[in-house]
């Protein structure tokens, strides 16, 4: 069952990209599959290695504003990061309800605010084959403010930058380390996501809500 909110309690919205309103799944592929293949015949060896080394490459800085950072990527394999995701644009795709869940908020006149730690060049890479900026008051990104949204700095500076009140704040992710972020810092009304990638299997949110299907959740506003 879907969850439920009082919407008149609500003024303020804050989304995540990758996972939440895009499906997830052009990302996975990207990292997981396309650029280890890219990388292994650059350098001359298997797959299997190449996976490896990106895996461990990964993992090292997971959750830092490098890890988000394309031009980092780009530097440190010496592969045009954003002209391999340019390639793939026509990929990019909402996921199933989003573009309804958009619609929703803005009858029902809600600020909305796309809050991600995407690099600018992945935003503007998404936007080309998933227009969605008319939905937002503003588009930003996490290399904006320095921070990460898995750093308490980074909640400071958005809401310095775009002031909300916690207290009547929903935030959207699909991550739930980041979703406990914005917790510990005070917003309110906190959901996750329970399949950010159509190709997988649903995800455990808990302690968190979740949303498995935008339009069974609001369709009973």
């Amino acid at each position: 069952m879907e969850p439920k909110l009082d919407w008149e309690k609500i003024d303020t919205v804050l989304l995540d990209m990758d996972g939440t309103i895009l499906d997830l799944k052009f990302d996975n592929d990207f990292w997981l599959d396309f650029l280890p293949r890219v990388y292994a015949e650059k350098n001359n060896i298997s797959l299997a290695e190449s996976k490896a080394f990106l895996r461990e490459s990964y993992g090292s800085i997971e959750g830092k504003l490098q890890w988000y950072c394309l031009d980092f990527w780009s530097e440190r394999l010496d592969i045009d990061i954003p002209a391999l995701k340019m390639s793939l644009k026509h990929k990019v795709a909402f996921r199933d309800g989003a573009v309804e869940f958009l619609a929703f908020l803005r009858r029902q006149n809600k600020k909305v605010f796309l809050v991600t730690n995407a690099h600018r060049k992945t935003l503007e890479i998404k936007l080309l084959n998933a227009n969605f900026h008319e939905y937002f008051l503003h588009l930003t990104s996490s290399h904006d403010f320095g921070y990460p949204k898995e750093e308490q700095a980074y909640w400071c500076a958005l809401n310095e930058k775009y002031p909300f009140d916690k207290s009547r704040t929903l935030f959207v992710d699909d991550s739930v380390r980041i979703l406990e972020s914005a917790k510990e810092y005070g917003i309110k009304y906190i959901l996750g996501i329970t399949s950010p990638d159509s190709s997988k299997g649903a995800q455990d949110c808990s302690p968190f809500e979740s949303i498995t299907d935008y339009k069974k959740f609001i369709a009973h506003v």
